[in-house]
């Protein structure tokens, strides 16, 4: 049993460490999430896993420690709340830059420029110019 939850800890850790070196935003946000998945099994794992054993056992050696299950708890709750902030950052810089990109600029275009459709507009000859008062 205990291979078992190696290897599926090093499979979740693999794959949330392909998915944080990715280059758009939203695999970044699961790679992160899969990790902190990896780590809360991994702490809960070392407070002892044991197979049909009764969870209350009388005060001895035998006692499992409640401290890493408590633990585990409180960074569920915090990943879920981190997670939920990333996401939220993850869409306003795709909605302000025009990119999902971790880096901002899309693949094929030169460092500095600027994609197409985050050009400036330039303004009509209909639209007063900022600053210039007609007389």
């Amino acid at each position: 049993m205990e291979f078992l939850l190696a290897s599926g800890i090093g499979i979740v850790t693999a794959t949330g460490l392909y998915l944080l070196l990715r280059g758009r935003s939203f695999p970044v946000v699961l790679g992160l999430s899969l990790l902190g998945y990896a780590v809360n099994v991994f702490i809960f794992a070392m407070g002892r896993l044991w197979l049909g054993a009764a969870p209350i056992v009388d005060a001895g050696p035998d006692v499992a420690d409640p401290l890493p299950q408590a633990l585990v708890l409180t960074a569920i709750v915090i990943g879920f709340a981190t997670t939920g902030f990333v996401i939220e950052l993850a869409l306003r810089s795709f909605h302000d830059g025009g990119s999902d990109h971790v880096d901002g600029h899309e693949p094929g275009h030169a460092p500095g420029h600027a994609p197409a459709a985050a050009a400036p507009e330039a303004p009509t000859p209909h639209e007063p110019q900022a600053g210039r008062t007609s007389a």
